[in-house]
């Protein structure tokens, strides 16, 4: 199958930024120059591929071809160090807590002093750092004002308001959007080897965020959970019903998240035992308890961005629901997101007004919210159930 042009005309580390060519040109740019930006703020929903687009730009700007515009070739020893995470003078940061700590920002603004090790540029991505508290981001602040003259930083949101106005002035803003469905599907054909067919669903599905396409492709118990929660509106027809789902969306969502984690907290241990030279099954001694200790509490508090990530994903599923019902109800001329369903969508749609479509929507966005503020997940998720009952149930 030939390369798609979009492939073609990319700098292989931009490739998989389908449908963002005017961001693509405006970091080819600023590779080009020889002072870039110091500070760059990259933006854009779920799916746009705000991480995607930090950590290219990082490699591109310490790739090894000579020529500034074609920078970003994706095969020289640079551009592999950062693909995998090692590359000495490129730091690539995530948390998978609620929020970022202070010290590790403070770790952070002290790597951005050194020197950058045989490459051009010393670049610190940081993803999610609209998870910094305000303390977190004040010590940031300083670092971004003076930086040293060879280190850029790089850091992602989902839009300017997510981060401290204080930070949001002193970067260079790159905005990201949601990449089209066909861009989508072509790019899982292209890198996945999936057919045209498998590639449209998933990313239809998954409302074009490329790597929920992709896990969605790969994964049959990913799709089964997906369907799981957008039948659940339908099945929701007295408050029993609605307390039933929202314990079923919860359990769901904390099975899957506790899973993970404990499988990787198991990984971290064995390899902490390693490192320590205890065998599978020893006693721990006493002295060296502490660092198992702090193994768990990490892991906790992985579980819980892990399930607050996993709810929120499956609230933009049922967003996808009602979105699709109120295309029924008004005729629109648009493709359903959940088109493997038309049939019963159509029928729920029937037991429900415009009005209580657009209310039920409303309701999944604070939900969304109460999610972020750390209400409990089963108390949102019953207020949420209870809002999607049928207007007859309501008044009995």
């Amino acid at each position: 199958m030939a390369e798609p042009a979009v492939f073609a005309e990319l700098p292989a580390v931009f490739a998989e930024l389908v449908g963002q060519e005017p961001v693509v040109d405006q970091l080819r740019r600023a590779v080009a120059a020889s002072a870039p930006a110091h500070a760059w703020l990259v933006t854009g929903p779920p799916g746009s591929g705000r991480s995607n687009a930090a950590r290219a730009f990082a490699a591109a700007l310490n790739c090894e071809v000579a020529e500034p515009t074609e920078r970003g070739c994706g095969t020289c020893r640079s551009c592999r160090l950062v693909a995998s995470g090692a590359h000495p003078s490129v730091k690539l940061v995530s948390t998978e807590n609620v929020t970022y700590r202070i010290d590790d920002v403070r770790e952070l603004v002290t790597t951005a002093q050194d020197s950058p090790q045989g490459a051009r540029w010393r670049v610190i991505v940081v993803e999610d750092a609209d998870r910094m508290t305000e303390r977190a981001t004040n010590v940031l602040l300083k670092a971004i004002e003076e930086p040293p003259p060879h280190t850029l930083w790089v850091l992602c949101a989902p839009s300017p308001a997510d981060v401290l106005v204080t930070i949001r002035s002193r970067c260079r803003l790159v905005s990201l959007r949601i990449p089209p469905a066909d861009a989508v599907a072509r790019l899982l054909v292209e890198r996945d080897g999936l057919n045209a067919q498998q590639a449209h669903f998933a990313a239809r599905v998954s409302q074009n965020h490329v790597g929920v396409a992709r896990r969605l492709a790969r994964d049959p118990e990913a799709r089964q959970r997906r369907e799981d929660v957008v039948t659940l509106p339908l099945r929701v027809r007295s408050s029993t019903d609605a307390v039933r789902a929202a314990g079923t969306l919860v359990a769901m969502t904390q099975a899957d998240a506790e899973a993970t984690a404990d499988a990787r907290l198991a990984e971290e241990q064995a390899a902490l035992r390693r490192s320590l030279g205890l065998e599978p099954e020893e006693k721990i001694p006493p002295k060296l308890r502490s660092q198992f200790k702090r193994l768990e509490e990490e892991n906790t508090r992985r579980a819980k961005r892990a399930v607050a990530d996993s709810l929120d994903r499956a609230l933009i599923d049922l967003t996808a629901v009602y979105r699709d019902v109120l295309s029924l109800k008004l005729d629109a001329d648009v493709e359903l997101i959940n088109d493997h369903l038309r049939d019963q969508l159509a029928d729920y749609a029937e037991s429900l007004s415009p009005e209580h479509a657009l209310g039920c929507l409303d309701a999944i966005g604070a939900a969304r919210t109460r999610i972020g503020q750390n209400v409990p997940p089963l108390l949102a998720m019953e207020a949420l159930m209870m809002s999607f009952l049928p207007v007859e149930a309501h008044r009995r």
